[in-house]
């Protein structure tokens, strides 16, 4: 009987992709297998064709002798219907799931030695620190290398011997009918080496824990969110693996007088409503120290004034931004005698006057025209 064409078997086109073909026979691989159907030869009969057919068109030239001539041009090269399937489908099967069931690979040797996880230390700074800049010294609990064995693990003077169970592969292979998976090795734990006389000091784990001193330097500018890395400064590796690296976290407290918006700078300055009024000037708050800074007269609360320059300089380059300073009203408190006089006066003389408040007779105005259109 002639054999049935192998694209069709799988189900996938003639130009299916290597990842379309063997995402195709993983299915009906887990659908055919004669695990999942115990006594059902057709179901064996089946498997044992997808995995031919998987076995041909994963191998880019018996799939290129086989797109040319067909059947033909592969039997005999190890296909099911020639001269035997070599290593059997088993092995095709473990290849193609290994990733699920952990093995792959086949006798490829483990590596044991493996880098250091990478460390977070949240910093806080103040903003003066964070504008200027300075250097920090951090205390960070973590793993280093041990000493006494050089990260080894092993006893100075010996070292780890290959895992007479799975030959320093660190896996096993274990078969269960026509089921052939890897799993991590029980003697070794997948290290592929075991430790017979271990590090005293470490006892065996080639690394301690160990509190480290760092000096950091804060570059201008920073802010909150930003992260400095310290390559190499992480946990160290296992059995003399490189270690992790350390991100320093940055975070600006807030401060008392300014709020920052990336290079510019906030604050409010209370004025009396002598001040705002008649003019004068006002010693305003920098992080280099006090300037003036001249309040024109009949300036009204909330007006926003510009100190060029007087910002931040950003970490990564640009212009220094600029200060804002936001003048607020301070209306005057515990009065005199002779202060209330003054202001009631000062009333008397206003009073019914649009020009001295001309926003407050705006306002009302339109708050009287719109109750006259309610009517």
């Amino acid at each position: 009987m002639d054999k049935q064409d192998y694209y069709e078997l799988l189900g996938v086109s003639k130009g299916a992709s290597d990842a379309e073909i063997k995402k195709a026979y993983r299915r009906l691989a887990m659908k055919y297998h004669p695990d999942r159907n115990p006594d059902d030869k057709d179901a064996e009969l089946k498997f044992k064709e997808i995995s031919e057919a998987y076995e041909v068109l994963s191998d880019a030239q018996k799939k290129a002798a086989y797109d040319q001539y067909g059947h033909a041009g592969v039997d005999g090269q190890g296909g099911f219907g020639g001269g035997g399937f070599e290593g059997g489908f088993s092995d095709i099967f473990g290849d193609v799931f290994g990733d699920i069931f952990g093995g792959g690979g086949g006798g490829r040797r483990r590596s044991n030695v493996r880098r250091g996880a990478d460390l977070r230390y949240n910093l806080d700074l103040t903003l003066e620190e964070a504008v200027r800049g300075c250097e920090k010294t951090l205390k960070v609990p973590t793993y280093v290398g041990c000493e006494p064995c050089g990260g080894s693990g092993a006893k100075p003077g010996t070292n780890a011997k290959t895992c007479g169970t799975c030959g320093g592969v660190g896996q096993v292979r274990m078969q269960q009918g026509f089921f052939s998976v890897q799993q991590t090795c029980p003697a070794c734990r997948g290290e592929g080496k075991v430790i017979s006389d271990p590090c005293n000091s470490c006892h065996g784990q080639g690394r301690v824990e160990k509190t480290k001193t760092l000096s950091v330097k804060i570059p201008e500018g920073v802010d909150t969110g930003d992260r400095i890395r310290l390559s190499g400064e992480g946990e160290a590796g296992s059995h003399g693996g490189p270690a992790g690296d350390l991100y320093v976290q940055v975070n600006v407290r807030q401060h008392p007088i300014f709020e920052r918006d990336g290079q510019h700078l906030y604050c409010e300055v209370p004025i009396s409503f002598v001040d705002a009024a008649l003019g004068g000037e006002l010693d305003v708050p920098t992080l280099d120290g006090r300037v003036k800074l001249k309040i024109p007269a009949e300036t009204q609360t909330g007006k926003m004034f510009r100190l060029r320059g007087k910002g931040i300089k950003p970490v990564r380059g640009g212009a220094i931004g600029d200060l804002m300073v936001k003048a607020v009203l301070e209306t005057p408190v515990n009065l005199t005698k002779r202060q209330r006089e003054l202001l009631e006066e000062f009333q008397s003389e206003t009073k019914g006057h649009e020009k001295h408040a001309p926003k407050s007779h705006g306002f009302f105005d339109s708050v009287k025209k719109f109750f006259e259109d309610m009517t």
